[in-house]
């Protein structure tokens, strides 16, 4: 089900999941046919649509292709009526006789059809002779007939569109093509064909009919080849999505080593990326949890030990109850008791509920008191107090004073713990506009160059031993570091030239 990325010791974890996952999560008979029947649905339509428009515009507009090459066969009936307006400067003559019109009509289109077919003729392959020229001279009936009927929808227009006579009552300019008549190069009129809504001429039709086959010849290639992209876009779309959904039900099974290898940079790509960021940050946090049950259970297991050892030797008669014995218990338990409170102060910290009394403090005498309380413990441990916290104006803060006092006194009974004797520790400030930063810097010793980093991090020691003697259990720092995030502020630590170690508080004012 797993499949190890080659590519080196950094890639030795990347798992890929291949069909068998897939198949087992139901992704592929679900989301890639959706995806795939998405994009054929919509090239199909695209297609349809695509042929159906142009069906529809080829045939609207075949009817005025059609039209205008009649009219333009009608240059002999132009010419005529041109003639008939150049003579009389105007349309009336023929509105007021119908019957010229009509003899204008015949004559014209007749002879127009006659030098239609004398043009077919020359380019004939024999001579015709008379009885053919005669034929051809005569039209037959029916040729008269279709012509007449050509005739009856035909129309002319003055300059203005208004019809002038000719043409179906009622209809008006839009259900003609027009041609113009020019006299003198000026337009004076316009000779109209009624559009016909359906051709029945069969060459016509047959040549729609052709054009429509080659529309649906091109449209099945086309739908294949939206079917064909269809679906390599879906695999392409689908392929980052299955191996996500891979990985998701590999961390749901607590396999924090996952990752997906990133062959993209789009969304996708990110996407991936992203999957491998919250892989790596599940699987610190995992060693990170780890690592906290073993060491609360490590600093929990010594001190219930001695307390068990010490009991079990009173029950035993080797020890006898006296006050040393029960002040050893005690001094246990108390260690215990402070192990527990301040695993619980963590963990109100962790979920926001740390009880905190918003309001404004000036942090520096709350400092300067917490310093007196301590100062006859830094005398009997032989350590100088050096303190610098006198301003020409109170400093304001939103914080708590009892918060305060804590985070104060757990940095100065870490410097008890940990100071060399004799030493020396120097408490300063440094005012800004927006802040306030003290300064706790002790004589020494300092701490390893690596260690500095992981001095705020919980249960961790420089020297176990050495700080499990000296009462220790790795969580002051930790609590230092809440109280300080939740007043906004950061704590820093680093290492001095003179072989010291200095903490700095940087805490925002108020506005």
């Amino acid at each position: 089900m797993e499949k190890t990325c080659e590519g080196g010791e950094d890639r030795r974890n990347c798992l890929i999941y291949e069909a068998d996952c897939i198949k087992k999560v139901g992704v592929k008979s679900k989301l890639f046919y959706k995806i795939f029947a998405t994009f054929l649905l919509t090239s199909f339509m695209i297609v349809a649509l695509m042929v159906g428009f142009m069906r529809f515009y080829v045939s609207r507009n075949f009817t005025d292709y059609v039209n205008s090459a009649a009219l333009e066969r009608l240059a002999d009936l132009k010419d005529e009526l041109a003639d008939v307006y150049r003579q009389h400067r105007q349309w009336r003559p023929l509105q007021d006789d119908q019957s010229r019109w009509e003899e204008i009509l015949r004559s014209g289109i007749s002879r127009n059809d006659f030098s239609r077919r004398r043009r077919s003729a020359e380019f004939s392959d024999s001579e015709p002779g008379p009885a053919s020229q005669t034929s051809q001279e005569r039209p037959s009936p029916a040729a008269r007939d279709r012509l007449f009927r050509f005739a009856r929808g035909l129309a002319l227009f003055d300059a203005q569109m208004q019809k002038v006579v000719g043409g179906r009552p009622g209809l008006a300019v839009e259900n003609f093509t027009l041609s113009e008549i020019r006299v003198d190069g000026q337009i004076v009129g316009w000779l109209g064909l009624y559009k016909r809504e359906h051709l029945t001429n069969p060459l016509v039709v047959a040549f729609l009919e052709q054009q429509s086959r080659a529309l649906y010849l091109i449209g099945g290639p086309i739908l294949l080849l939206a079917a064909i992209v269809a679906f390599l876009l879906s695999r392409h779309f689908l392929a980052p999505i299955r191996q996500l959904t891979a990985g998701t039900h590999a961390l749901s099974s607590r396999r924090f080593d996952t990752r997906i290898a990133v062959r993209s940079q789009d969304e996708l790509g990110q996407l991936a990326q992203d999957f491998n960021t919250m892989a790596h940050t599940l699987a610190k946090y995992e060693a990170l949890r780890q690592q906290w049950i073993s060491d609360i259970s490590h600093e929990l297991r010594t001190p219930l030990s001695v307390l068990r050892g010490e009991l079990e030797a009173v029950q035993d008669g080797v020890r006898e109850m006296n006050r040393e014995t029960i002040d050893s218990l005690h001094a246990e338990a108390l260690r215990v008791g402070k192990i527990v409170n301040d695993l619980h102060e963590l963990s109100l910290a962790d979920t926001g509920a740390l009880a905190f009394k918003k309001a404004p403090v000036d942090p520096l005498p709350v400092l300067a008191d917490t310093l007196k309380a301590f100062r006859p413990r830094f005398q009997r441990q032989s350590i100088d107090v050096q303190e610098d916290l006198a301003t020409d104006a109170p400093v304001r803060m939103l914080g708590d004073a009892d918060r305060l006092v804590q985070l104060f006194s757990n940095l100065l009974e870490n410097t008890l713990r940990y100071a060399d004797r004799p030493g020396t520790l120097r408490v300063w400030h440094k005012l800004a506009t927006d802040r306030v930063t003290l300064y706790f810097e002790d004589s020494g010793p300092g701490v390893p160059p690596e260690s500095v980093p992981h001095l705020f991090d919980r249960l961790y020691r420089v020297d176990k031993s050495r700080s499990r003697a000296f009462g220790g259990s790795g969580l002051g720092l930790s609590i230092c570091q809440s109280i300080v995030e939740t007043f906004g502020g950061q704590i820093r630590a680093a290492n001095v030239p003179s072989g010291g170690l200095r903490i700095e508080i940087e805490l925002p004012l108020a506005v």
